[in-house]
Order: C-alpha cells, then structure tokens, then sequence
C-alpha cells in the first residue's frame, strides 16, 4: 500500500514538473543560462555581423548598439579601424549582453554592455581608442569607468585620444562652459595668432561644430552660441540645433585640423 502511494506521488511530481516547465519555459532556460554563465541578467547571443564600431547584429536579438560608446561615422577617421575592431572581438562569437536602464534606442536596436572573455568590449574600444564615451540617456553605474578608461587612453596617446601637436593646441582655454545656455567661451592666451580653420568641436554624440576661416587674435576670446543667429568678430554660431548640450550631462571635445584632441571637459 505505501509503495503504491510512493508511485503515485512520484508520478504527481514529475507531472507537475512537465506542467512548469511547459508553462514557464523560457524562465528556466534562462535560470539555466544564468547558472551556466555565473551572471544573472546576461543575455547569450552569436555575433553574425558587425555593422560599424559599435553596432553589430545578432542571430537572435537583432541589432545591438553597444551602450556607453560613440565611434566615428563612415567616412570620419578611425572608422575603418573602429569597424575592424569590433568585428575582430565579436565576429562568430557568442557574446554576454549587459542591459541598462532602457533597452531599446528609438530606432529600436537593444542597447547593451557586450561581454566577451571576462571582459567589457565596450570598454575595449574605448580602451583603444576608438571612440569617446557616450551617455546620451544619462550616468548609470557605468559611467565613471568609462571616463576612467578614456584617462587612460588619452595617457597612451593614441587615435582618438592622440595629443594634438598643433602650436596653438597649447594657446587655446576653454574659460566657460555654460550648457544651460549653450554657450562656450574660448580664449587664446598665446602672443601670436591661431588659425582655426577645420577645427572641430564635438559633444559625445553625433553634434560637430566645424570651423570656417577663423583667426582667433592675441589675448582674445569669443563665444559660440546654439541657435541661428548671425556670426560677428566675437561671436559664432552653431546653427541648425535647436540644443547641443544634454541637461543629463555631456562632453565637450575639441579637435585641430587632423582630428588629433586639444582638450576635452564634461560636466
């Protein structure tokens, strides 16, 4: 009589087990990739593309923008080897996707922290210098490492953290840097005159200011201004946007003629 009851209970929990395990599949897959990986909330996913340097595409999930980064744009430098980069980390590869506070952009690819190896490929590329780092929706629990690594690039010395080596890269001051009012004010502190033509300022995103023929004169300052008015001796304006500077926090990069960095300053 017992082992009769044993049987039937024995086949009552193993029922029931099926039962879960139809009902709530994806929930254990996922439990098991957890315990497989040793990290809960990360996302397996095989690379079968890589876009430019920091998008790539996934068997599964689509499009994956990689989260805390900016690369340069098709035709600007370092594309190609931002581009080379990625896909020689990630390509054939099953990666960890990391998710933040928002998982999709509004052009609805996953934005994700990518892990390959143990380690940040985020943090890789900006490591090597390949891009700046980039928090358009605001600071999450990331975001002073990226600032830390983009330190450690710059003390490296090499492709978009490179030193520019321009005389005047050494005359120009940034003096403020009022985002709330959009407004930057440079001063040359030099005894001699800078040519800024081709010149570039730049926030973390895909907003450039680029310099026309612009002679900034001994012990001068001028201001640039967001909006469409009408350029004067002193000041400029960075037209076509309506704002540049995020009220979540952004970064301010201003390159010389041949991209190389003069300084940088975020708030």
């Amino acid at each position: 009589m017992k082992q009769r009851i044993r049987r039937r209970y024995l086949f009552f929990l193993v029922f029931l087990i099926l039962v879960l395990f139809s009902i709530n599949y994806s929930y254990l897959d996922r439990a098991v990739q957890n315990f497989i990986y040793g990290r809960e909330s990360y996302e397996p996913a095989f690379v079968s593309r890589v876009i430019d340097g920091d998008t790539l595409e996934t068997e599964s999930g689509g499009k994956i923008r990689l989260l805390g980064i900016n690369t340069p744009e098709k035709g600007e430098k370092y594309y190609e080897e931002a581009r080379n980069f990625l896909e020689n980390k990630t390509l054939n590869k099953t990666i960890l996707l990391e998710f933040s506070k928002d998982k999709y952009d509004k052009y609805g690819r996953v934005l994700a922290y990518v892990h390959l190896n143990e380690e940040n490929v985020n943090l890789e590329v900006v490591k090597n210098g390949f891009a700046n780092y980039y928090f358009p929706s605001g600071k999450d629990i990331n975001y002073n490492k990226f600032v830390i690594t983009w330190m450690e690039c710059i003390s490296k010395d090499i492709n978009l953290c490179k030193k520019s080596e321009d005389k005047c890269s050494e005359c120009i001051e940034l003096k403020n840097f009022d985002y709330r009012k959009e407004e930057l004010v440079f001063y040359n502190k030099c005894d001699f005159s800078c040519n800024l033509n081709k010149w570039e300022i730049k926030d973390e995103g895909r907003k450039k200011f680029i310099f026309g023929e612009f002679i900034l004169e001994i012990n001068r300052e001028f201001v640039i201004k967001t909006g469409n008015g009408t350029d004067t001796e002193n000041t400029l304006f960075w037209r076509n946007e309506t704002y540049v500077w995020t009220g979540t926090g952004d970064s301010l990069f201003l390159r010389d003629a041949n991209g190389n960095l003069v300084l940088w300053r975020r708030y």
